[in-house]
């Protein structure tokens, strides 16, 4: 080589510097704005997920002599679950949900879920009255409705007496002060089966120190390493722990006992919990009017004595 000839240049790795062809540039550019997009949808999906948190509300709420503590604990950012717990003139109102499958789709229906809830509650009284509105709704508005299931309940605080209907979620438990505990299990199928599906109500009356616990099936299917669901004589056991302390801190005393059975396993669904608790100190019920109280038709409330719970008539998701 003549010392005139310039001298190429040389790479980190001691090889002549050449320039990329043009198809790994516009490789590099696809991925660059791929990690944009997708950023952008992170955020947006973090910013639905908030949304969802405010729409089930309010997650703590002292009123009339009651505790209510709600969370979801998403397996995805958004959540199929849903609660929400609403006054109706001088009533409380409470619904516990879960809409089949998980993450976008699940959490697109959620909104449209709360809305109807919201709408039906406040025009009905009784609650199997007011889950048959919201189902007949759903199932008139929508080709394929997702299968949901919606426990609703409301509380007259002048005569502590819950009336309730259970649309296929699991039945929620309410122990008692000799830490006994009830199934609240009357109802009715899933919403979205069937157009003229019927459901049927029933009261119980809450004493001082009452503790019902409203959840998910993630929670009783929860799972371990060794493949065994946490179940609802777990779920009992843990309520019954937790029993005496106020709604929040009892709910995550259930919560840790589910974490710590799943222990390395992650949910594969969503955790819901909703504790109602009457507070040990409120007065004794008035003398009820009959022009007070619900009447809606009877059933009486399951016991728990099992081991293994009681079918719920809804599929895996």
């Amino acid at each position: 080589m003549a010392l005139t000839e310039p001298i190429p240049a040389i790479s980190r790795v001691g090889l002549p510097h050449r320039p990329l062809p043009p198809t790994i540039h516009s490789v590099r550019e696809e991925l660059d704005r791929e990690r944009r997009e997708h950023g952008i949808l992170q955020q947006a999906v973090f910013e639905a997920a908030q949304i969802q948190r405010r729409l089930c509300a309010p997650r703590e709420l002292d009123w009339r002599g009651y505790e209510i503590a709600g969370e979801i604990f998403p397996v995805r950012h958004l959540s199929g679950d849903f609660f929400k717990v609403l006054e109706l003139d001088g009533l409380l109102g409470i619904a516990v949900g879960d809409i089949a499958g998980k993450g976008l789709t699940a959490g697109i229906w959620l909104t449209h879920l709360l809305n109807l809830v919201q709408r039906c509650a406040r025009s009905l009284v009784d609650p199997a009255r007011i889950v048959a509105e919201i189902n007949r709704e759903l199932c008139r508005e929508q080709d394929e409705p997702p299968l949901t299931a919606l426990f609703f309940a409301i509380l007259d605080p002048r005569t502590n007496q819950l009336a309730f209907t259970n649309a296929g979620l699991p039945a929620p438990l309410l122990l008692r002060a000799n830490l006994a505990i009830d199934r609240l299990d009357a109802g009715g199928p899933m919403l979205g089966a069937m157009e003229a599906g019927s459901f049927e109500s029933d009261t119980v009356t809450l004493h001082p120190g009452d503790m019902l616990v409203a959840y998910s099936d993630g929670v009783t299917e929860c799972r371990n390493p060794e493949d065994e669901e946490f179940e609802v004589d777990r779920l009992a056991a843990a309520a019954t722990a937790a029993f005496g302390t106020n709604a929040n801190p009892a709910l995550f005393s259930m919560l840790g006992s589910v974490l710590d059975f799943a222990d390395s396993s992650t949910p594969g669904d969503d955790l819901t919990f909703l504790v109602l608790r009457r507070q040990s100190g409120s007065a004794p019920p008035p003398a009820a009017d009959a022009t007070d109280s619900f009447a809606p038709q009877r059933k009486g409330a399951s016991i728990i004595r099992s081991k293994k719970a009681a079918p719920r008539g809804r599929g895996s998701k």
